[in-house]
């Protein structure tokens, strides 16, 4: 097997509306290094949160999967 393999994780994060996901979401891509600044929900600036009518609402509308 891989190496890459090995060190491969698959998530999935659920939970009610307003729990955190996105928030958690994008301090994972953060401490993880796969991005470089800190998204926040209510600022707008969440990574995950793509769509003007999510930045705009500060609530995620569609699913999303990162790498």
């Amino acid at each position: 097997m891989s190496l890459t393999i090995l060190h491969t994780r698959n998530i999935g994060i659920m939970a009610h509306i307003d729990a955190g996901k996105t928030t958690t979401t994008e301090r994972i891509l953060y401490y993880t290094g796969t991005n470089h600044r800190l998204g926040e929900v209510h600022d707008g600036t969440a990574t995950m949160d793509w769509m003007v009518q999510e930045q705009e609402r500060g609530i995620t509308i569609t699913s999303a999967a990162t790498s």
